[in-house]
């Protein structure tokens, strides 16, 4: 019963603790949802560019490819040309602006600049440049100067209008490209695709809670999210995760086109599209925005790997028909939209706020779980080679720890590590899964159960030391003074060395919402 009450104790205490480490996570769900007007993604207003020749579908014309090398400051990248061959003088421009994951232009965007061009849009993808983006630090103001180089190239294309030059960004992408048309008001137009608009840190969360929520885990998992992305790193170190790209979308002066899949989980496609109205609606109605859901279609506007063949279509179609497309009805149109839950502000965790903590915790636990056990044994095989150099063992330990101690407080460690061993292997598992947008109940359900069940057997390890602690104490108060804990430096230091490394890791594990009690 001592050991119970005792395990029961340590609970309630890890537990009080993980909840005053904060914060909880409870995202506002959405009630009143965007209807669009029609069921057709068919751009309206092209009967004008269809009628006088500047309005083609995809497949029209052959396209050329052409490599091109891109001049930026302080370094040069490559590029694809894609021309539409036949197609004549004039043509419109567009510019494609990587996501992140993207870099190449032999790989990314391959068949939407193709089928663009070949409805006769002159199209460029120029390559990602790589030195001076990192996932730790990422300048979008300066990306967008790096990226307007491409759009000057393109312009110089004899047969492209420099006047009807655009740019095309998707995902991250559609962070950078309303800086460029800011910095440069005479781009022609912006294709928004999958674009997140709220800033970085609130998009991660989003994306994260949509993608457990298919995954089907334990509700305690979800208060991992803010304590994951709210978390602040050293100066430098992914400050753009707080960018914010109101200021710049609210500067557009040129028509923009915003495309999302109902099916994509990780952008907040009904709150970035009322934003990026809203938001463009700011500095006057020179920047009329056009907005197409697609059935189905995930982030890349894919449906079971396949480009949604109504999505070059519509972008060529209202690029070549502006600017009659840019204010043509329906506004908004395609299929309905279900987004569940507003992105909302990440809040940010109280003692645990610091990523160098969180970090440091483990590592220092861990580093003090190994010094413990290599001090004692380093000085155990000292006291045995010193005492056979002297011809005899001693009969007296100079060095021991109580009777019963070793092996709970080695529970204790051991129970400590694996513990915190099988949540990160749980949650790379439940990352797994997540992103591929897959169910596992054996490995949702049952891995975090198992966890918590590791992380019970440390507390009752815990919960048997301090029982053997009074013992040996209470021994001692009845006259015993050979009765003690631990006798000897080294065993001084592996005791403090363990507890100090269990109780940062059980800390750690707290955090992460291990022994949550509904508190």
């Amino acid at each position: 019963m001592r050991t119970v009450a005792s395990s029961a104790a340590i609970l309630v205490g890890l537990a009080v603790a993980g909840a005053l480490a904060g914060p909880t996570w409870d995202p506002v769900p959405i009630t009143d949802h965007l209807r669009p007007a029609a069921s057709s993604t068919a751009i309206g207003g092209t009967e004008a560019g269809a009628a006088d020749g500047r309005v083609h579908p995809p497949g029209t014309f052959a396209v050329r490819e052409t490599p091109v090398s891109i001049h930026l400051d302080g370094a040069t990248v490559g590029g694809l040309l894609r021309e539409p061959v036949g197609a004549g003088d004039g043509l419109a421009g567009m510019v494609f602006v990587h996501g992140a994951g993207t870099g190449k232009a032999s790989s990314a965007f391959v068949a939407q600049a193709t089928q663009i061009a070949s409805a006769g849009v002159v199209t460029l993808v120029p390559d990602k440049r790589l030195d001076t983006y990192t996932t730790w630090r990422r300048d979008y103001v300066t990306m967008a100067d790096d990226y307007l180089r491409s759009v000057d190239v393109l312009r110089d294309v004899p047969e492209v209008d420099p006047a009807r030059v655009g740019v095309y960004g998707e995902s991250e992408g559609a962070w950078i490209v309303p800086i460029m048309q800011a910095k440069d008001p005479s781009v022609a137009f912006t294709v928004l695709v999958s674009a997140p608009v709220v800033e970085p840190r609130q998009q991660a969360a989003f994306a994260v809670d949509n993608y457990l929520r298919n995954t089907n885990v334990p509700q305690q998992v979800f208060r991992a999210i803010p304590r994951a992305v709210g978390i602040q790193l050293p100066t430098g170190l992914l400050d753009y995760a707080d960018f914010d790209v109101r200021p710049w979308l609210e500067r557009q002066t040129a028509p923009v086109l915003v495309a999302y899949g109902t099916g994509d989980p990780s952008m907040p496609i009904e709150q970035g599209t009322r934003q990026i109205i809203a938001d463009t609606a700011v500095g006057g109605t020179a920047a009329p925005v056009t907005v197409r859901f697609y059935e189905g279609a995930n982030h890349g506007l894919r449906v079971d790997g396949t480009l949604v063949p109504q999505f070059p279509r519509d972008v060529a179609a209202w690029v070549q028909g502006l600017p009659e497309t840019a204010t043509a009805q329906p506004r908004i149109a395609g299929a309905q939209p279900q987004q569940l839950y507003l992105a909302s502000p990440v809040p940010r965790p109280r003692w645990w706020g610091n990523g160098d903590i969180i970090i440091g915790a483990v590592l220092g636990g861990v580093a003090l779980l190994l010094v413990g056990p290599l001090v004692w044994g380093t000085s155990a095989l000292l006291r045995r080679l010193t005492a056979v150099g002297r011809g005899a063992l001693r009969g007296r330990r100079t060095a021991h720890l109580a009777r019963g101690v070793g092996p709970v407080l080695a529970g204790l460690g051991a129970g400590s590590v694996v513990t915190t061993a099988a949540l990160v292997l749980y949650l790379r598992a439940v990352a797994r899964l997540a992103l591929n947008y897959k169910q596992d109940d054996l490995v949702v359900q049952a891995g975090w159960i198992g966890v918590r069940l590791l992380g019970l057997a440390t507390v009752v390890c815990a919960a048997l030391l301090i029982g053997r602690v009074r013992d040996v104490l209470t021994e001692r108060r009845a006259g015993d003074h050979e009765a003690v804990v631990a006798k000897g430096w080294p065993a001084h230091l592996t005791v403090w060395a363990v507890l100090v490394g269990a109780l940062s890791l059980l800390l750690w594990l707290t955090y992460w919402g291990v022994f949550q009690l509904g508190i």
